[in-house]
């Protein structure tokens, strides 16, 4: 592997880690707010990411399946804990808590575009263009910002796929009959399994539809980046 192509992958990692981390913390700060302690005991509303990393999720399984090529690349951070017999309404507090990660993904996503796309009125096409060392550190720059963007819409779609422990299924309990939930519930201990069956299934096909719900919904925050924006992260990647 070319040492560019290993920068291009430092500075995709780099612009994850902010992006998890904070998606986490949404999930702690609300069970906090709602009366739920345990995620604040637990140290878990650090922005450290250190805390908030998983041996197995976070390093070995991503490594593992670059290694191995499988075409999948999935991980995971530690999931923060939740006790929802603190709230008031249990359903209804998970329901806010698991909504506060995706939440924060797009408003992060959201404040990043509107905050680069004001800062390059004032940069010219040429600090993008040469090949100078300025160029290259706002073309940096640029591409960081990119990908932080496209981490947090991919977090915010990923994370509503119904199926446990991801966010969406906890928002779907609360609008499930008792039936519905206990049956949410019971494979819950399966989710990671099917999770990774339906990344694996999809990545198989020619056009996944998850792949293709993902791939439509970056295309399309894409299109609200800019010319300049675009160019630079084109120029960064290739």
């Amino acid at each position: 592997m070319i040492p560019s192509v290993v920068f291009r992958y430092l500075v995709m990692y780099l612009a994850l880690v902010p992006a998890v981390v904070l998606h986490e913390v949404a999930h702690g700060w609300v069970a906090w707010r709602l009366g739920d302690p345990t995620a604040k005991a637990r140290g878990r509303l650090s922005l450290n990411p250190l805390v908030h990393i998983d041996p197995i999720g976070t390093i070995l399984l991503p490594a593992l399946l670059l290694i191995l090529q499988t075409g999948v690349l999935f991980g995971y951070a530690r999931p923060v804990p939740i006790n929802a017999s603190y709230f008031r309404n249990p359903l209804k507090g998970m329901l806010y808590t698991a909504a506060a990660g995706p939440a924060t993904n797009l408003l992060l996503a959201a404040s990043m575009t509107v905050l680069v796309r004001l800062v390059l009125l004032a940069v010219p096409e040429s600090a993008i263009l040469d090949s100078s060392v300025g160029a290259n550190i706002v073309r940096t720059i640029m591409a960081l910002t990119y990908y932080f963007v496209v981490w947090n819409v991919v977090l915010t779609v990923f994370n509503l796929i119904p199926i446990p422990p991801l966010d969406g299924s906890r928002i779907l309990s609360y609008f499930l009959s008792a039936d519905g939930r206990r049956l949410l519930a019971s494979i819950e201990r399966y989710g990671f399994l099917i999770l990774f069956a339906v990344l694996l299934i999809d990545s198989r096909l020619p056009t996944g539809p998850l792949s293709w719900v993902l791939g439509n919904a970056v295309e399309g925050w894409r299109s609200l980046l800019g010319d300049k924006w675009t160019l630079a992260w084109f120029l960064f990647a290739s």
